[in-house]
């Protein structure tokens, strides 16, 4: 029986037509997809781990996954098969050999996630599947004051959903940065919320965003998602953003 190797994979998928990463009774998963493939190449039927669950719609610019094979294929051979199996909405951007204790989800440091809104009154016909799509111009001056307070490691329970629950709320926000970009004949108007911690809770980036939204939109003042964070109830913050326009853009793991 030949010896396991682990390897650290990196993909990125169009999360539009999935009902996100993990294995669900009757939906089409990227997990799935991935599985499938790999077995139709090298025969084996194997779990691969995930840095993050993401959800039904959500993209992946860069995803990381961990597995466990046998297989003696390289790894460009293995890239190169795998892709010709797996579906144009996703597609293998790199494996490497790793030692064996090496796991996806607890060895991973800083997740990146950018949402992407659209503050325009007509729809970008090119955008309408990546973008929250929003008929008035929002106030992207206020929205980055606003999100200055959710920087640091704090409490966010009231930016979490129910449905997965953590053994704490706790968490470190890095860096929240709002950033406008004029129109382009291709996008038109995008407004981009970038946020880089060291773990996400349920649902917390979209939860942010919805709060950032109602800033603004002129319906809540700058100080207001201050007292949301420490009010550490999710009732007191703003609506769920769309999956739509949620991007993972990258894992770090320590250089070792």
């Amino acid at each position: 029986m030949a010896s396991s190797r682990s390897l650290k994979v990196t993909l990125t998928y169009d999360g539009t037509d999935f009902c996100g990463w993990q294995l669900q009774p009757n939906g089409r998963s990227v997990q799935e997809v991935l599985e499938n493939a790999w077995q139709s190449i090298t025969s084996e039927s194997i779990r691969i781990t995930a840095s993050g669950r993401t959800d039904a719609g959500v993209h992946a610019l860069s995803q990381v996954v961990s597995l466990r094979t046998e297989s003696r294929l390289d790894n460009p051979t293995l890239i190169k098969a795998w892709n010709a199996n797996l579906p144009a909405d996703v597609r293998i951007l790199d494996a490497i050999d790793v030692s064996n204790d090496f796991h996806a989800i607890r060895d991973a440091r800083r997740k990146h996630y950018r949402y992407l809104l659209q503050d325009s009154p007509l729809t970008n016909v090119f955008q309408r599947r990546y973008v929250w799509h929003l008929p008035k111009r929002l106030d992207c001056s206020a929205m980055c004051s606003a999100a200055a307070a959710l920087v640091g490691e704090h409490d966010f329970a009231a930016f979490q959903s129910s449905g997965s629950p953590r053994k704490t709320t706790k968490r470190h926000v890095f860096w929240l940065k709002v950033k406008r970009t004029e129109s382009t004949s291709l996008t038109g108007p995008l407004l981009s919320i970038d946020v880089e911690a060291n773990g996400f809770l349920y649902n917390m980036v979209r939860n942010i965003v919805g709060t950032l939204v109602e800033v603004g939109r002129g319906r809540q003042s700058i100080d207001w998602p201050k007292s949301v964070l420490a009010s550490r109830d999710r009732r007191q913050a703003g609506p769920t953003a769309p999956a739509i326009g949620l991007y993972l853009v990258n894992v770090a793991y320590d250089p070792k």
